[in-house]
């Protein structure tokens, strides 16, 4: 653990739940896999040495949790297009610059002189776009459902404000869809889910019964300090080692059942849902957000559609089998080498959430699935 005032008491339970993990699952002849969704999970049980701390029969795989990464790089390249527009301001989160598109990033693009803001919420855009009425400015909405709600808030305030030079280039995905289409996939061996805290609070843990349901998989909705994470891991072993499958909430201080139902009406007043693409993955029915007709006057890829024709240089990377839980980022032969935080080949290696990100800063090559 990596918290130095870490109580007495936290100290002892911290104990107590690593002796219970062990003596639940630590003879089992065939590993657990466990699978932490969320990027920051990744990087929270990395930070905190869990993985050092569980018995050698319980697998943690990281999972598609980091929106960066499975961002398709047909999006970048879009909106390098409407970066090269004169009249045109792109809006984004900052760890969007580096995401490589089939040619380019829109790091690069900034280089050159392409107008490429980072903003810190997507409401910062507004001030953007009422400073600069002469030029259109286009946030790029990437994100899961923790993001959407502020980005369809974001074009009801537009709207309400009388802005017109506003857009999104939307490219937002739910997570509940990438789930099952992994437990559909027979080459994605999981036992169990570590579930997203900060999704949970606007989706909560109903939606996520189809786990039990349907697959006979247990979940647990889990916080990000390494105690929340470790407690989690525990209820994941209590339910493997018993043969059970349910849905457990260890979030109740910020995730209920029926989640944030104020923030998915304002989600679903914008958006619709569709069948999207995912990097890695493929096409995910039922797993993106579209700007309603009533909407498509923010939306710009209506206001002003773009043809994009790249084709994509081919690379050894494994981004799409990491992010499916199939490989663990040191079995890719770019990782550490060719591909790092600095120069990444793959958008695993972008986000300061992404996978390969993690395990390249934590040293995570020593903890290769199935060794």
């Amino acid at each position: 653990m990596d918290r130095g005032a870490a109580t007495a008491d936290e100290k002892a339970l911290v104990k107590r739940l690593i002796e219970e993990i062990h003596r639940l699952l630590g003879k089992r002849e065939r590993p657990v896999r466990f699978m932490e969704v969320c990027g920051t999970h990744t990087v929270s049980i990395f930070r905190a040495g869990l993985r050092q701390l569980l018995p050698e029969a319980v697998e943690l795989v990281s999972g598609p949790g980091c929106p960066v990464c499975v961002t398709p790089a047909s999006y970048i390249d879009y909106a390098l297009a409407y970066a090269e527009e004169p009249d045109t301001i792109l809006t984004t989160f900052g760890d969007m610059m580096k995401v490589p598109g089939s040619a380019s990033s829109l790091a690069a693009a900034h280089a050159v002189g392409a107008d490429i803001r980072v903003v810190y919420s997507p409401l910062d855009s507004l001030a953007v776009a009422t400073e600069n009425p002469e030029k259109r400015v286009i946030f790029l909405a990437v994100g899961f459902e923790t993001t959407a709600p502020a980005e369809a808030a974001t074009v009801i305030a537009a709207k309400q404000q009388g802005l017109e030079n506003f857009f999104l280039l939307s490219a937002q995905k739910l997570v509940p869809p990438a789930i099952k289409m992994l437990l559909d996939d027979p080459e994605t061996q999981v036992d169990g889910f570590l579930l997203p805290g900060h999704v949970a609070v606007v989706t909560g843990t109903s939606a996520f019964e189809f786990l039990p349901r349907d697959y006979g998989r247990p979940g647990v909705v889990a916080g990000f300090e390494p105690l929340e994470l470790l407690r989690a891991i525990y209820r994941l072993a209590q339910m493997t080692a018993a043969g059970e499958a349910r849905i457990i909430n260890e979030y109740n201080r910020a995730v209920r059942s029926d989640g944030n139902p104020a923030a998915r009406k304002t989600m679903d007043t914008v958006y619709e849902t569709i069948d999207t693409e995912w990097r890695g993955l493929g096409k995910i029915p039922a797993s993106g957000l579209a700007m309603r007709t009533e909407w498509s006057s923010f939306d710009i890829a209506a206001v002003n559609p773009r043809t994009v024709s790249v084709t994509a240089k081919p690379t050894a990377c494994r981004c799409g089998e990491v992010l499916r839980g199939r490989v663990s980022p040191p079995d890719c032969p770019l990782f550490g080498r060719a591909c790092q935080p600095e120069h990444a080949v793959g958008p695993c290696m972008v986000s300061v959430e992404g996978v390969c990100a993690a395990w390249h800063k934590y040293g995570g090559s020593r903890f290769r699935y199935g060794q």
